[in-house]
């Protein structure tokens, strides 16, 4: 008997019911179904008696790659239905695809994801030809409302076209030799009876070819004509599908032998709860149709049935969001659908033409972008509200169950250990108040805090410390929706078999993100402090270290160095103080962050984050000495070369002069903060206010302190308020009024006491007795009131120029 090929679409009604109908008829020996091999063992487990949809979850991990992918199932996935319907008719039944793990799915999150979309040429001819907006449409108007009669003849020509001449990718290519080495197994094995062999329909003209079974069922006609169209747009022929052989050695039970993942790695697979919203492609969702509660509907009762309920099912959702619907409304909206039905020359009632009614009879309102379902991808923001409800109906939200017999890794009964151990298992609706210096409530709150970065959800933190250095003891978590938990615990095992191993894996995959910047490693390295890092591998801190020593910019990466010196410095909680790893983390940080601040270059503008980091690097520097690379002189000298450098920053500069007088003075070099602050000036008000800023962000002691002048004679002492207030008052106005914004932005550095006793030296030295406190107390803003004492000169030299200025 031939072997017979039945391309589907993933998670098609019509298709679902050829493929019941196909082995109630056929009753083969074998039915070979597009999925995971590696689950064949596993079959019973699947067919326990699921509410679905659920997904088969599929995980790898190794030393240089991380991969998880879905293979979901609902009640019409063709798929499905062939497990089903297969071990009713006593088939053998068996998946024939590669492991997800299988370098043949790399960057593919899952396995059903349309191949029909990597190969869109086809599809937009088609779609022109019947005048159809989408692949979706062009679906419904092909497949899903037509009748039954000649549903595989259409399909075939269908998929023929679909894959046309084009090569396959080695992925696909990959797969399909593989999936042939099972039809060629299973037709010699059936003897005289036939094989049914399931796959995604751009996989069925190529598993034809690559099978070579003599007496395969039919030529394809892979022409518009055989779609059912008036007229051709031209045929696709010839088909080379190359690859294949068998290639792939026999196991024990006479099939193909199921790749078996190296021996470092982790992988495994797990059946997971899955939701109609994970399948809704308007939601993401890669694969098959769009609108699943829909088609849920089509399975159970039919188009006619399917349009009547999303008629109903979206007025009833307007309405409880007290959205305007009228029972004409709803008159009209029925009567667009039909008249949209037969205008179109649809059998019966398609998807789009109950959403285009509908729209047609609610929305009056311009609209700003197409309707949704004129394309495939996501739900925009701002969408209408009917156009959002209307998508929410089609979506459904049906969530699958697993049978409570069905396997579970091991992270799942260790969470469930813990939380029994730890008295965090009163359900989600608990929430804790925890004292983190007692040592029971911190070891809860490490617990939660790992099921936190494992996005397990349940509670939510709504307090505690922010930073390595938040003086703050206690949190509170409160419950939060947890909708998914089951099927999020089930693929967190994906990280570990224990939840400190899992949490350490996802801080570690976070560390090696590519994108991450300094930001995001600061994030990492407190989570890792919050999860327990004794219990974590040591290995984390070790890559974030060297992490951190690629970063490249000075502000976030200054962050990161604040944040770990705080926890080594004064941590009294996590028990990370004084730790060699953090010390790691710190001396990377610093030196990175110097040779950046070295080779920085810029113009005027202050740059606080950047100013941050250097005062991060002077504390690591007067704080920590021990754990780095660089003496102190070292750095010193450093600082000196950026304040003296002219392509460097104005404000970097005075950071830096900053930073070489707190660190102390090099032998034989000067660091006169007057004469610096006097050749600064030169530049203009704008260039002394910036540098004034960084000088202020790293030592702003220098200001209140005597110094040296070097100049006078017999040593005179002169503070640097008194140079300041020099150079200030010998200001233009023009020149005053345009370097105000940056002196004042460089004295906020200042806190109100300090900023109180410079306005007293400053009444002092004009010899005037008075309040300090009132100079800082204004009627208006003080740069508006500098403005509006301009604009006054401004008007009485006008005035005076003619002659009519007031009498002395």
């Amino acid at each position: 008997m031939p072997a017979v090929f039945l391309g589907v679409r993933h998670h098609s009604p019509a298709c679902a019911r050829l493929v019941e109908r196909t082995i109630e008829e056929l009753r083969p020996a074998h039915v070979l179904v597009e999925g995971p091999a590696e689950m064949n063992a596993r079959l019973d487990e699947l067919l326990l008696g699921h509410e679905l949809p659920v997904a088969v979850f599929s995980h790898y991990r190794d030393e240089h790659r991380a991969a998880t992918s879905w293979a979901p199932l609902c009640d019409y996935s063709p798929e499905w239905v062939a497990l089903r319907a297969g071990r009713a008719a006593g088939a053998e039944v068996r998946f024939i695809d590669l492991p997800a793990w299988h370098p043949a799915f790399a960057e593919r999150a899952n396995r059903y994801a349309d191949a029909e979309v990597r190969y869109a040429e086809a599809t937009e001819r088609l779609c022109r030809h019947f005048a159809v907006d989408s692949s979706d449409a062009l679906w419904d108007r092909l497949f899903e409302v037509e009748p039954d009669d000649g549903l595989a003849a259409r399909l075939d020509a269908y998929f023929a076209l679909v894959r046309g001449d084009a090569e396959a990718d080695a992925g696909d290519r990959a797969r399909e030799g593989y999936m042939a080495a099972w039809v060629r197994r299973a037709v010699a094995a059936a003897g005289e009876r036939p094989v049914l062999v399931v796959t995604g329909g751009f996989h069925q003209p190529a598993l034809r070819a690559l099978a070579g079974v003599p007496g395969t069922d039919g030529i394809i006609d892979p022409s518009v004509e055989a779609l059912g169209a008036v007229g051709a747009s031209g045929a696709v022929g010839g088909r080379p599908f190359g690859g294949g052989g068998d290639g792939w050695p026999l196991g024990a039970d006479g099939w193909p032998q199921v790749p078996a993942a190296p021996a470092e790695a982790r992988a495994g697979s797990f059946l997971v709860p899955y939701s109609f919203r994970q399948l809704d492609a308007f939601a993401g969702y890669q694969s098959g149709m769009p609108s699943p509660g829909y088609y849920q509907q089509v399975w159970e009762a039919g188009p006619e049935a399917a349009a009547d309920g999303l008629l109903r099912t979206v007025v009833e959702r307007l309405r409880a969001r007290k959205f305007p619907v009228s029972t004409a409304d709803l008159i009209a909206a029925r009567s667009l659908a039909q008249g949209l039905t037969a205008l179109r020359g649809h059998p019966r009632p398609a998807r789009i033409d109950v959403l285009d009614g509908l729209a047609g009879a609610l929305i009056t309102d311009d609209l700003d972008r197409p309707l949704p379902w004129t394309s495939r991808g996501t739900l925009s923001t701002g969408s209408h509200p009917a156009v959002v409800e209307m998508v929410a109906a089609c979506s459904g939200d049906r969530t699958g169950r697993l049978h409570p017999a069905t396997p579970a890794p091991p992270l799942v009964h260790d969470v469930a250990a813990q939380l029994a151990r730890l008295g965090l298992d009163g359900g989600p609706g608990s929430s804790y108040r925890l004292d983190l210096t007692d040592a029971a409530d911190l070891e809860r709150s490490r617990v939660l805090h790992r099921l936190r970065v494992l996005r397990i959800p349940g509670h939510g933190r709504t307090a505690g410390p922010e930073h390595g250095i938040d003086p703050v003891f206690t949190e509170r978590w409160e419950p939060r929706p947890s909708p998914g938990r089951e099927a999020a615990l089930v693929e967190a095992g994906a990280y570990g078999a224990g939840l400190a191993e899992a949490a350490a894996a996802a801080l570690s995959e976070r560390t090696h993100d590519a994108e991450a910047g300094a930001d995001a490693l600061a994030e990492v390295l407190f989570d890792t402090v919050l999860c327990g890092v004794g219990a974590l591998s040591e290995q984390l801190l070790a890559e974030l270290a060297a992490r951190v020593g690629e970063l490249k910019a000075p502000g976030p990466l200054g962050d990161v160095l604040a944040t770990a010196l705080g926890l080594w410095r004064h941590d009294r909680v996590y028990g990370v103080a004084r730790g060699p790893l953090l010390g790691a983390v710190i001396d990377g940080a610093t030196g990175r962050l110097l040779w950046l601040l070295e080779g920085a270059r810029g113009a005027l503008g202050v740059d606080l984050p950047r100013l941050r980091a250097v005062i991060a690097v002077r504390d690591a520097v007067l704080h920590a000495p021990e754990l780095l690379a660089a003496s102190q002189a070292t750095v010193a000298g450093i600082a000196q070369r950026i304040s003296r450098d002219p392509d460097a920053p104005i404000d970097l500069r005075g950071a830096a002069f900053g930073l070489h007088r707190a660190l102390g003075a090099v032998p034989g070099t000067s660091a006169d903060p007057a004469e610096a602050v006097r050749t600064v000036a030169a530049a203009g008000p704008d260039a002394l206010g910036d540098w004034l800023a960084g000088l202020f962000a790293l030592a702003r002691d220098e200001v209140t302190g005597a110094v040296e002048s070097g100049g006078g004679d017999g040593g005179a002492t002169e503070s640097l308020v008194d140079v300041l207030d020099s150079l200030v008052c010998a200001l233009p106005d023009g020149d005053f009024l345009s370097g105000l914004p940056a002196l004042r932005q460089a004295f906020a550095f200042f806190p109100p006491r300090e900023r109180e006793r410079i306005a007293g030296k400053l009444l002092e030295r004009r010899g005037v007795r008075g309040s300090a406190r009132g100079l800082l107390r204004t009627t208006a803003d003080p740069l508006l009131i500098a403005r509006a004492g301009a604009l006054e000169e401004d008007v009485l030299r006008v005035l005076s120029r003619y002659g009519l200025g007031a009498a002395s």
